[in-house]
């Protein structure tokens, strides 16, 4: 909304300091000190109304050291990293670009599944929350949302560089590195020299005209990333700020890959996929990383508030989508490994568990507790300790993921 204020102003009235709204890297830190107060200052009076409700989270015992202590904290403390979210994006996010709407559809929607599971939980008393088949559904429900708005919208394009005796001295004295904009489901692959795949090859085998069912494939592997790391997402935020810092690491290094993938000098310099508009992102995804930060605050050991699924659903779906937007989802299972290791972790253990007992008359366990944080609270490694190496973690795979645009 400030964007469009201020372009008038200037078109209008020359109004002095107004062009810097025109610049993204601007506002995008601006959203990002917006949120980062939001999430902190008024971040506290929203813990202390959930308070008030007696929106306390229920504790299974599990034999875990400190887990008890925890009884009557108060949940859906996602609220806060959604508003603080939301606020700065549609103050200062241009709101007609296809991509910040489709993260606006995607924070208000998983949100929304997010906070009911917690509400039935909180004030229904049931501890199972919404029943999974519903969660599942509302994912696939999303993924098919967001790959049909990505796949058929005009707007979403990308640029291709043009073979080196192609390119063309302009008028202006700039070579034209890049093609024209235009449709396509490529996406980026790591390690390879050629590092792209277009998903619609898949359908290859059957024969002339596949290309028009490119749409199938594309959406299924949508639906796919949104459930799988929303899901880790959730697995995830079992232990005081494990989900809140690793998912700002990651973030924030989505951040830099959207900016420089829409920005068509940087991406020429490093030679990643040019993705018109893409760079508006920037935007919104520096004002979920400043909620993310800001709600640490009360998150981290001894928390004060829990995100409960009202936050964690809404971060892996929103990290989803920006991956795929920038067609970086295969770098997913190297820069969201926590979430990948935690879902994994927890497959392994039911998989296994399920086949010895089968086999043998009695399960048999992978790890002292599923998913993977657990196993190491068993081992008496204490919850801060856990936490502290797991974003080291999450740091290493961040700079990797960035390392793996020159490894090819």
């Amino acid at each position: 909304m400030l964007y469009y204020l201020f372009q008038y102003l200037e078109s209008q009235f020359n109004f002095p300091g107004a062009s810097v709204f025109q610049f993204i890297t601007f506002r995008a830190a601006a959203a990002f000190i917006l949120s980062l107060l939001i999430s902190s200052i008024y971040g506290k009076r929203i813990i202390n109304y959930l308070q008030k409700l007696q929106v306390g989270e229920s504790i299974r015992d599990l034999g875990l050291d400190g887990q008890i202590q925890k009884a009557g904290t108060p949940t859906m403390g996602g609220i806060i990293i959604i508003l603080a979210t939301l606020i700065p994006a549609l103050l200062l996010a241009k709101l007609d670009n296809i991509y910040v709407v489709i993260l606006i559809i995607t924070t208000v929607w998983m949100g929304l599944i997010g906070f009911l599971d917690d509400y039935i939980k909180v004030f229904k008393k049931d501890k199972a929350g919404l029943k999974g088949r519903f969660k599942v559904l509302g994912q696939v429900g999303l993924g098919v949302i967001v790959g049909s708005m990505l796949y058929f919208h005009d707007d979403v394009t990308i640029k291709e560089q043009l073979p080196v005796e192609q390119q063309i001295v302009q008028d202006s004295g700039r070579v034209k590195v890049f093609g024209e904009a235009h449709k396509s489901t490529k996406t980026t692959v790591p390690f390879l020299k050629d590092n792209e795949l277009d998903y619609t090859k898949a359908l290859s085998f059957l024969g002339d005209g596949y290309e028009k069912y490119g749409w199938v494939v594309f959406i299924f592997i949508v639906v796919f990333i949104v459930t799988g790391i929303s899901n880790g997402a959730n697995l995830t935020d079992g232990i005081d700020g494990l989900a809140a810092g690793s998912s700002a690491i990651i973030v924030i290094t989505l951040a830099l890959f959207a900016w420089v993938s829409g920005n068509i000098i940087f991406a020429d310099y490093l030679d990643v996929m040019y993705i018109p508009n893409s760079g508006e992102m920037t935007v919104f995804i520096l004002a979920f990383a400043g909620a993310l930060i800001g709600f640490l605050w009360y998150n981290t050991y001894p928390a004060q508030v829990f995100m409960g699924d009202t936050g964690s659903l809404t971060i892996g779906g929103i990290i989803a989508v920006i991956a795929i937007s920038i067609r970086k989802e295969l770098l997913l299972p190297i820069l969201a490994g926590i979430f990948v290791i935690e879902n994994l972790s927890v497959i392994m253990q039911v998989s296994w568990f399920k086949y010895t007992k089968k086999k043998f008359g009695e399960g048999r366990r992978v790890f002292r507790m599923a998913p993977l944080h657990h196993h190491y609270q068993k081992l008496s490694y204490h919850e801060s300790k856990i936490v502290v190496r797991f974003w080291i973690i999450g740091i290493l795979l961040a700079v990797f993921t960035i390392v793996t645009l020159k490894l090819r």
